[in-house]
């Protein structure tokens, strides 16, 4: 399994942690949930693209870490 791979698994299992939260959140948590879901998507898709290039890669993993962060911090918005 690549690190991309990891990572999309990772993310893959906040998201669905957060999902399950986001009843109780506010509306700039769903605001920012909004704009991680599109994120999401399109790091899902270049996913699949990874296998073709080391610099697709690089974004890949950049953008995957704002992904992290972002459901990061929503998390702990949505815990408080």
């Amino acid at each position: 399994m690549s690190d991309v791979d990891k990572i999309l698994e990772q993310l893959k299992q906040k998201r669905d942690e957060l999902r399950v939260q986001m009843h109780l959140a506010s509306k700039d948590a769903s605001d920012e949930w909004e704009e991680l879901e599109g994120k999401m998507k399109r790091f899902a898709e270049k996913a699949e693209l990874d296998k073709s290039g080391e610099a697709v890669g690089d974004a890949l993993e950049k953008l995957g870490r704002e992904l992290k962060s972002g459901y990061d911090r929503l998390w702990r918005a949505v815990k408080d």
